[in-house]
This record gives C-alpha cells, structure tokens and sequence, in this order.
C-alpha cells in the first residue's frame, strides 16, 4: 500500500495537468473584456470577481480545471471511499484493540493511540459530506454551516493526528534514548496533558474555519462550491493566509521534524544496545516512511502554493495540494495495521520499553 501511494499521486498530478491544459485552451477565448483579475484566498485563489450577486466568485482558468475536471470529480472522492471503507471499520476496531491487549502500567501509551484513532475517526467521517460534494460536479447543497463545520473537521484533524504521531514518537525516543528520565515521569499525567494540549491546538486551529464564509456561488459554471473558492481582497480572509501557514508550521513542520529526530535517535540507540533490535527497527523505520510518504507532499505543496500565489498568482499547485492531502486521509486508515504491528513486534522478543518495562541491558548501555 505505502509502494503504491506515491504511483497513485504522480498519476493523479498528470491528470490534472492535461485536463488544465485542455481547460486553458478551450476558455482562453472566452474571458469578458474589461474584467480584472484579482487575487483570492484559499486553496484555488485567483479569480474574476462579479459583482452580479452577492457571495459569487467567477473562477479563471485553472479553478474552471479542478472543478469540472476527473481530479476533483472522480478521483478525489474514490480516494476518500476507499480511506474511510478501510479506515472507520479498522479505527472502530483498534479502540477495542487497545483496552484489551495493551495492559494497565501501559496506559499512557493506550491514551496516545486512543487519542489517535479518535482524530483519524473524526477525520474520516468528515469526508462523508465531501465525498458527495465532489461526486455532484463539486457543488455544496448542505448549506453554509455545514460547509464551516466540515472544513474545519477536516484540516484540524489532519493536523491533530500529526502531532499525536510527533507525541508517540517523542514517548518513544525518551523510552529507548532516556529510560532513566523516562521511568521517573509520570507517563499517565503526561500523555493526559499532551492529550489536552493537542486538541487545543486542534480547537485553535479550526475556530477561523468557523468564523468566515466558506461556500460562494460559481455562476458560471452553475455550482456552489466549498473551500476551494475563497476570495483573498475581502477583510475576513485575507488574515487567515499568515494563520494557516503558521498552521501549516506547528501542525506540520514541527510535528514532522520531530518525528525525524526521534526515529533516527531511536534507531541509533537500539544499534548500540548489543540486543538484536532488527525486527522493530524494520517496523518503525517501515511507519516512519509512511508517515513521510503520507504528509510530506500535502505539506510542502501546502506552502509552496501559498508561494507561488503571491509571488507570481499562479494557483494550479491548489489541484495537487488536494491529491496530497488524500494522501494524508490514507495515514488514517493505515494508523490502525501500524499500532497493531508495532504492538506485536515489541510485545514479542524484543519486550520494547513502551509496552513492558526497561530490557536491563538496553537500560546500562543507554
């Protein structure tokens, strides 16, 4: 599935890529004079704006691609079946999964992975309502309301299960890498703290989301859609392009960094130990380059969009960006095989710290 995921991505791009070609040369001819463009907020953000009805945006060239093309019409929300038919069911099981398997000197990582499978559950649910919207040629019929509420869901969850996979993570480089300082904390407290903490940042993050218009009428090509048109010149959106790249840093940039710095630390250690660790470093370093695989392109296309936009207001990265975060709603459903694997590899020979307690000489040569 990780081997495939990448293929799926650069042949959805190829697709987007043709059918904005197409679209460019069919409407070049059909812009209406005296029409300025003007720059817009959001994920497709340059557009013509019309002032013939309130709450309406006239879509140029590579907006008119995603929304009538195969991209956003087909591809997207088949990618979005496939995550929540394996995903919710798989989810749904892993709650159970964890209070029974996992024992109780072990709940701090039981509340991580609850933590975890609860956003990844929240997330895909969300694309109940997408999925449709996509499938009816990208036209939102739900109403405004449920259009903030459904983004926001969304990217907050998207971001809530980076950092709690950071958090694992970092759990699991001071486990290996620390056992001193690691069995002197107290983990419950701790992994109830970060809990916390990481849906505050989850609720900061999708506040914004909630307070501005998401859904505006495209007349002209008979559709309402949500999110993807977004108008940048209006006083309500224009503070949310810094908001969301500073999302983009802590939900994102930090969280992965961090799991770089614990997997390489991790694997490091368990080298050193004079234990044959092989097994588990083949298991972590295998989840560590999904979760590569799964957020890094939806990450840099997030801010390289933003990039290009307002240095040349070229918008047609806002089309892959989607595709790459398909990527991420993939994570979600795989985080379930991926606790369940990593369990079992650490409760078996290896008695990994996180699950069973300090291996004695893992713990004298650390």
């Amino acid at each position: 599935m990780a081997d495939l995921l990448p293929g799926l991505l650069i042949c959805l791009m190829a697709v987007q890529t043709i059918q904005h070609d197409r679209n460019t040369s069919r409407t070049n001819t059909d812009k209406p004079p005296g029409v300025i463009p003007k720059t817009f907020k959001g994920r497709i953000s340059k557009f013509n704006h019309t002032n013939q009805q309130p709450n309406t945006l006239q879509p140029d060239d590579a907006a008119t691609a995603y929304i009538t093309g195969v991209l956003s019409t087909w591809a997207i929300p088949s990618s979005y079946i496939l995550a929540m038919l394996v995903g919710i069911p798989s989810n749904a099981y892993i709650l159970t999964f964890l209070r029974v398997r996992l024992r109780a000197k072990s709940l701090s990582t039981v509340i991580l992975y609850l933590n975890l499978a609860c956003s990844d559950l929240l997330l895909l649910f969300s694309l109940v309502l997408r999925v449709h919207y996509h499938f009816n040629g990208n036209n939102w019929i739900f109403g405004e309301i449920s259009c903030r509420l459904i983004t926001a869901l969304f990217y907050g969850n998207v971001y809530c299960s980076a950092q709690t996979i950071a958090c694992i993570s970092l759990k699991r480089y001071l486990a290996v890498v620390r056992p001193f300082l690691y069995r002197r904390l107290a983990k419950t407290t701790l992994a109830v703290w970060t809990c916390l903490i990481v849906w505050f940042l989850f609720g900061a993050a999708i506040v914004p989301e909630l307070l501005v218009r998401q859904s505006y009428q495209v007349t002209q090509l008979g559709v309402t859609t949500c999110h993807d048109v977004l108008p940048l010149e209006e006083k309500s959106h224009s503070p949310l392009v810094t908001y969301r790249l500073m999302l983009v840093f802590l939900g994102f940039i930090v969280p992965f960094l961090i799991c770089i710095y614990a997997h390489v630390a991790v694997v490091y250690h368990l080298g050193q130990s004079g234990c044959d660790w092989r097994p588990f470093i083949r298991v972590s370093t295998l989840v560590f380059i999904i979760f590569v695989a799964c957020f890094l392109p939806s990450g840099i296309l997030h801010i390289a969009h933003y990039i290009r936009l307002f240095s040349s207001g070229d918008d047609r990265l806002y089309g892959y960006y989607r595709v790459a975060v398909c990527l991420c709603c993939f994570h979600s459903c795989l985080d379930p095989f991926l606790c369940m694997l990593i369990s079992k590899t650490a409760a078996s020979e290896l008695q990994f710290i996180s699950f069973r307690g300090i291996p004695q000489r893992l713990a004298v040569t650390t």
